[in-house]
């Protein structure tokens, strides 16, 4: 079925249910809190900011993404750091139960990456990342696992770790004629234009938002564009123009992780050697799937399931 090897995030989730009006709140207070289906990166938090937790999951866009890989059906690695307080919140133990291999998952002193995740009323959501472990991330981790990520069939790429390494892997893997099929998401979008600029990156997978935000930069980006938008629409942009893909319609519970879970299928189904139409077209199903129930990973479902309900 394919190797897929995930380069991110680890975090633990703290969701948050909130109403119109807190919401607003928020907006008045702070002027980088995210817009509806955009997820921002804050290096400092304010000790003002605490907001009610209602409960806590596992997440980070490289975990998520991994998980969905492995449900699709692909051998999947994920690389990365936690913190020592992994146990406490069962962080690796819950990816090497969705069938990840956690084996070269890195330990940093410092908290496992905190995210909060605003749940509208409608299933949208908002998010903040705080890096924590994730930015322990180093060139001297991504070297010493360098041989994995050259060895796998796709390889996925978020930006919620440090830029910097992630770039200098990217051209290390310029002139490796059997290296990788390279997924960047571009999420969060500040900061992400030096991973565009690599030639190894085949796929940029932005939002609406974070299309917005890159619209610019893809100018000059030579690659396939998969422009997500939601329940709306979905563009492929080629160099021969491309296609659309409807999503299916479903009765959304949360929208938290679906772009993720659209990632993810979109690797393992690459790795496997599916064409670009019929991978897009697997993954939105899998995304639109995952929608119907609460938390990035609860709702991701397996690829048998995703062709059942396809037909």
């Amino acid at each position: 079925m394919g190797d897929v090897v995930s380069l991110g995030s680890v975090n633990v989730d703290r969701v948050c249910h909130v109403s119109a009006d807190e919401l607003a709140t928020f907006e008045a207070r702070y002027d980088w809190f995210p817009e509806r289906g955009e997820t921002v990166r804050v290096a400092d938090l304010p000790d003002e900011f605490d907001p009610e937790v209602d409960e806590r999951r596992h997440g980070g866009k490289g975990a998520n993404q991994a998980v969905a890989a492995a449900r699709a059906g692909a051998t999947t690695t994920m690389l990365g750091k936690v913190g020592r307080d992994h146990g406490r919140y069962d962080v690796v133990s819950a990816l090497a139960r969705a069938g990840v291999d956690t084996d070269a998952l890195g330990t940093a002193d410092a908290p496992t990456g905190p995210a909060y995740v605003f749940v509208e009323e409608s299933g949208d959501n908002r998010i903040v990342v705080h890096p924590g472990a994730n930015a322990a991330v180093d060139e001297a981790y991504v070297r010493a696992h360098a041989d994995a990520v050259a060895e796998a069939d796709c390889l996925l790429l978020q930006n919620e770790i440090p830029v910097a390494p992630v770039a200098t892997l990217l051209d290390s893997l310029d002139d490796d004629p059997d290296r990788p099929t390279v997924i960047l998401d571009p999420a969060p979008p500040d900061g992400v234009d030096p991973l565009l600029t690599r030639e190894a990156v085949d796929h940029c997978t932005p939002n609406e938002h974070e299309y917005a935000a890159i619209e610019s930069s893809l100018a000059d980006y030579e690659g396939i564009v998969v422009r997500k938008q939601g329940g709306d629409t979905l563009y492929v942009d080629t160099a021969d123009d491309g296609f659309a893909v409807e999503p299916p319609a479903v009765d959304p519970v949360d929208t938290t992780g679906a772009g993720d879970v659209l990632n993810g299928f979109l690797a393992a189904r690459l790795a496997a050697g599916a064409s670009l139409r019929d991978a897009v077209e697997t993954a939105v199903t899998a995304g639109s799937m995952a929608t119907r129930e609460a938390g990035a990973r609860s709702g991701v479902p397996t690829l048998d399931a995703v062709r059942a309900f396809r037909g």
